[in-house]
């Protein structure tokens, strides 16, 4: 049996998207508190791999994660986009009109502003985890507060769920990616993502671009984090269609190789399904 880590409380949208993405495998989750935590299990084989979140549609990039996957020896295996749908969520038998405070992740919170902005007497309480605000719930034994959540999580801590759907926009999406501590190059056409640093002169990203563009593969998404040490200078993420089993990525990755001062291939791997909750 398969050992899934991912960060936050059992019912947490991380955790959907592992029983989505591994739903025809016998998988057992693992949940930890933090994502180094869940990064660290699998380096260190209490887990065989580790489900992430790397960006949201409406939010963008969870920088800790770009950080967290320079920082540790694993390969990305494949990915998931989760479509993140909110709902608000209480002890069976409580009404509505009796909740005075919501609690959720500050990023959900500000997705569901329409909706909370339309009860001005509720306090919205921010907390560390989607997830965890419904655990809280559930064990405090709260009658006047609700979480907002998934429906996965209700599940889990045996809450009503008091309205459906509440985010501000139905388009919200989460990339998740998989993360294994061996490379599973697929055997048909997928997506590569690599991390790279140049030389600080005039023109270096240009020409480091252009191994692309000489071998017309198109470029999936560029981000750049700071350099750890070295200020005004970055590292680039980069996602591009193809994989090194195809000879022009593989050469382009070789071209870039003689162009910038750091390459390191992250992973090549299936390009991810959508899937609704």
């Amino acid at each position: 049996m398969e050992q899934i880590a991912f960060q936050g409380e059992p019912g947490a949208y991380s955790e959907l998207a592992v029983k989505e993405f591994f739903r025809e495998h016998t998988i057992s989750t693992l949940p930890y508190r933090t994502f180094g935590e869940a990064f660290a299990a699998v380096h260190t084989g209490q887990a065989h791999v580790a489900v992430i979140p790397i960006e949201n549609s409406l939010a963008g990039s969870v920088h800790q994660n770009y950080d967290l996957l320079l920082k540790h020896q694993l390969h990305i295996t494949g990915e998931i986009f989760l479509r993140i749908s909110h709902h608000v969520m209480a002890l069976p038998g409580v009404k509505w009109e009796k909740v005075r405070r919501v609690y959720s992740h500050p990023q959900a919170l500000e997705q569901c502003r329409n909706f909370l902005e339309k009860y001005p007497l509720i306090e919205a309480v921010p907390a560390y985890d989607t997830a965890g605000s419904a655990k809280m719930i559930a064990a405090e034994r709260w009658q006047d507060a609700a979480a907002i959540a998934s429906a996965n999580a209700a599940k889990e801590y045996g809450l009503e769920i008091l309205h459906r759907g509440v985010e501000s926009n139905p388009k919200n999406y989460t990339r998740f990616l998989i993360l294994e501590k061996e490379e599973k190059i697929p055997s048909k056409d997928g997506k590569t993502s690599i991390v790279f640093s140049i030389s600080h002169t005039p023109g270096a990203l240009f020409k480091t671009l252009a191994v692309f563009t000489l071998r017309d593969i198109n470029l999936l998404k560029i981000e750049s984090r700071p350099l750890h040490g070295s200020p005004w200078e970055y590292i680039f993420y980069l996602d591009f269609e193809g994989t090194p089993r195809q000879s022009h990525c593989q050469k382009a990755i070789e071209h870039l190789a003689e162009l910038a001062t750091f390459l390191r291939v992250l992973g090549a791997y299936e390009k991810g399904k959508v899937f609704e909750e």
